[in-house]
């Protein structure tokens, strides 16, 4: 995907991009590069391929979902900063929270977003399930997203405690999503959520399967979640 596919296929799609916007990329795309050489960010390097597998792919929740409004996003296991960096390019007003256990990638991401002239966005170095029990962030935004980060009984668990009643978690999962929506149906209703909308769609020119879940959260999570780091992934609400 060269980057006027990527402008024009993102326009079909309702998401228009400013030529600063363009450029943000370009340079995103550039410190991504830089940096992958001293840390592991990314096995995918190609610049078409970065393009379409991770930045086209992290705008996607956008063809469902209208990020438009004013909104505090928080990206659980942010990695690279996929989606929600790209998002906050597209949408520069959103209010974003990004987390990730990872102190090297917090640094990146910290690096990134000065470069890149982001702002209103802040970095948390910690584990999900213990930034979802600090008062000062437990249900208190009005987005949560995760890209490829765990299964969905465990990913639910660790998103869900954060977003504030009748806010929004967005799982964004491969093609195997409806065996694992299945798996994750019971944790979704004891921590207080509830399946609004299930978007698949095909990632151009790869022709690879994508699934975005959408969740409501539509009661408050029980007080006993999310239990204490490891847990969610050793014993899963199944």
């Amino acid at each position: 995907m060269d980057t006027a596919q990527f402008q024009a296929m993102l326009e079909e799609r309702g998401v228009p991009l400013s030529s600063q916007a363009l450029a943000q990329f370009e340079r995103y795309y550039e410190l991504l590069i830089e940096w992958n050489e001293k840390m592991n960010l990314t096995a995918i390097t190609d610049k078409p391929s970065v393009y379409l597998k991770h930045f086209f792919d992290s705008l996607s929740p956008a063809f469902y979902y209208d990020f438009s409004q004013s909104l505090s996003l928080c990206d659980v296991g942010a990695g690279a900063g996929f989606p929600s960096i790209p998002l906050k390019i597209c949408f520069p007003h959103l209010k974003l929270s990004v987390v990730d256990s990872l102190q090297k990638r917090i640094h990146f991401l910290e690096h990134l977003a000065a470069e890149l002239g982001l702002a209103d966005v802040e970095f948390y170095h910690d584990r999900a399930e213990m930034f979802g029990r600090n008062k000062e962030f437990r249900e208190s935004f009005d987005v949560v997203i995760a890209r490829a980060v765990a299964r969905m009984p465990v990913l639910s668990e660790l998103c869900l405690p954060l977003v504030k009643v009748n806010g929004t978690f967005i799982a964004m999962k491969a093609a195997s999503a409806q065996e694992e929506l299945e798996q994750g149906k019971k944790a979704i209703h004891v921590l207080g959520g509830e399946v609004s909308a299930v978007e698949r769609f095909t990632l151009p020119l790869e022709q690879s399967e994508r699934t975005i879940i959408f969740i409501r959260k539509v009661q408050s999570t029980p007080n006993k979640y999310p239990r204490k780091p490891g847990m969610p992934n050793k014993q899963p609400i199944e």
